[in-house]
């Protein structure tokens, strides 16, 4: 994996390129957080209306401009086609600053390996230039595909973390926590 970080925000894997969302990707926001069954474990995420995918690209966006990084589009190097979204964002779990990885990908892109490949790529960013602040990811327990990432991400069950999320319990995932 070669590594163009934060100046140009964008994370090359063997078959995917990961950049910086732009507004061109406003629809492929919509299609992706509107499709029930992508939003199945997180009804919370769902969009209901267009310009509603609009405020969360600046909701994105505001992220990269005050941190230096976010989520990313991720795509296939050959295609301009947007598989889905995975990145970072800084939150607090616990009462302790974290960052929290977050995957959402299109139907279409599911079972290809492609959100293990992103996710992959963005821990690995995140252990580089983001050392200070453990990370997490939030997984339903009925979500063996979400967790499967997480797994492969290198991040591991913190069971002593778990607890109600936004719209569920979260069963957490977790990389470099303090002892």
């Amino acid at each position: 994996m070669t590594d163009r970080n934060l100046a140009g925000g964008e994370l090359l894997t063997t078959r995917l390129s990961l950049r910086r969302p732009t507004e061109a990707d406003i629809d492929a926001i919509f299609a992706i957080h509107s499709d029930p069954a992508t939003c199945l474990h997180n009804s919370s995420d769902a969009l209901a209306r267009p310009e509603e995918a609009g405020e969360l690209f600046r909701r994105w966006n505001d992220q990269w401009q005050s941190c230096g990084y976010g989520y990313w589009v991720v795509r296939r190097h050959d295609s301009a086609l947007q598989l889905g979204f995975c990145g970072v964002k800084p939150m607090e779990l616990n009462g302790m600053k974290v960052l929290n990885l977050f995957y959402r990908f299109a139907t279409s892109a599911w079972g290809q390996g492609f959100a293990s490949e992103a996710a992959i790529a963005v821990t690995s960013w995140a252990s580089r230039h983001v050392p200070d602040l453990p990370l997490i990811a939030r997984v339903r327990p009925a979500n063996a595909a979400s967790q499967r990432v997480a797994v492969r991400a290198g991040l591991t069950r913190a069971e002593h973390l778990d607890g109600t999320g936004y719209d569920g319990f979260d069963w957490i995932y977790a990389a470099k926590l303090p002892n």
